[in-house]
């Protein structure tokens, strides 16, 4: 796992998959390699009530519902779309759900303005189909092909990115699921066809803000259940988040280098007032450009950590945050820099000579960065 640039969560969490796979006697849907409530479980993490001879960590940090419904919905024969706005740990779910059930969260498909109908199909080896014709050998199944043939999960991420060509596609594979081979003979025993095993599903994602990108159709909608992931708005919740990823970022760098917490609690109460100032704009030209997801707060502090490790005295400062902060949010110009200056002299400098703390410092780096990129 150590060779590994990023780890899948079955690679990552196996031992504990293993263990938690080991003690489970709850009934068991089709192939499923965890019980609902094991999955359940690892993805939420353990409780003292679960009376477990072990810890399990919480990894997904959100409303125990969602991850209820989504397992619940995954368990019927319906697909699952989960739809949020960015960095609202859609992804993370989906690997996590698929990493339990099915031990392999690989099975993805990208959805860009580039994929076609053979990304959720099937394509042929060109060299086999000149040798020998065309066959099930010479066939290249997708992703999602593959998981039917299996009998476990695949994935589509941005479902609402992908054209409606590719999108209709899917609703045969949902409804009927099998998918037709046309290009191979069949002497009537569905040699043409690929069908479905039991335990076969489909985790979808869409941001919600793409909505009118390429929507929909009401008919591929009625086969999905629709998860909708709120973004996080608890401090309480997002400070787990933020410092759980953290430490896993920490761990896989294996950099020694300690967060302070009054600096974390910079960090979100910054996010917190540009989402408050977003909130209240009047117009596009008046809210960043970012959508100051918590995502992009993990990645600012990621960016703070690096640049503190490499090239600082291996401590985080407020004046490495700040400069984080701006040069992650500050993606046009001179818009997003005039709004974070209006936030750094508007509320961050009066905040400063009332509290003290880490903002006086925190401003000065804001102000610093501002210099250097306007």
């Amino acid at each position: 796992m150590s060779e590994l640039l990023r780890a899948p969560a079955e690679i990552k969490y196996a031992e504990e998959l293993d263990w938690l796979e080991s003690i489970d006697d709850n009934p068991k849907p089709f192939s499923w390699r965890l019980s609902p409530k094991m999955v359940r479980l690892f993805v939420l993490g353990s409780e003292r009530a679960d009376g477990l001879d072990r810890e399990v960590a919480q990894k997904w940090f959100g409303d125990r519902s969602i991850v209820e419904r989504s397992i619940v919905t995954l368990a019927s024969d319906r697909g699952l779309l989960l739809i949020g706005d960015p960095g609202t740990g859609k992804s993370w779910l989906a690997e996590l759900l698929a990493a339990a059930i099915s031990r392999n969260s690989t099975l993805v498909v990208q959805g860009t303005a580039g994929t076609t109908e053979d990304h959720i199909k099937y394509s042929w080896n060109v060299s086999m189909v000149i040798a020998k014709g065309q066959s099930r050998e010479s066939m290249i199944p997708s992703p999602i092909m593959t998981a039917m043939e299996a009998g476990t999960i695949g994935r589509f991420e941005e479902l609402t990115r992908s054209t409606s060509d590719v999108q209709d596609a899917l609703i045969s594979i949902l409804s009927e699921k099998y998918v037709s081979v046309p290009e191979l003979e069949s002497d009537g025993g569905g040699d043409n066809i690929v069908f479905a095993k039991p335990g076969f599903s489909i985790i979808a994602t869409a941001n919600s803000r793409d909505r009118g990108v390429n929507d929909l159709s009401s008919a591929l909608k009625r086969r999905f259940n629709f998860v909708r992931i709120p973004v996080v708005t608890n401090k309480k919740s997002e400070a787990e988040i933020v410092r759980f990823r953290t430490e896993e970022l920490l761990r896989r760098h294996q950099i020694d280098l300690d967060v302070p917490p009054t600096l974390l609690d910079v960090l979100l109460q910054s996010f917190a007032d540009l989402r408050a100032s977003s909130a209240a704009a009047g117009s596009d030209d008046e809210k960043l450009e970012s959508a100051l997801s918590t995502a992009e707060q993990i990645g600012v502090l990621e960016d703070a950590v690096l640049h503190s490790n490499f090239f600082g005295e291996r401590a985080l400062t407020a004046r490495t945050l700040a400069a984080s902060l701006v040069g992650s949010l500050a993606r046009r110009e001179p818009e997003d820099l005039a709004i974070l200056n209006k936030y750094l002299h508007g509320v961050v400098e009066p905040r400063g000579k009332e509290e003290g703390g880490s903002w006086p410092e925190f401003l000065e780096g804001g102000r610093e960065a501002i210099a250097k990129l306007a």
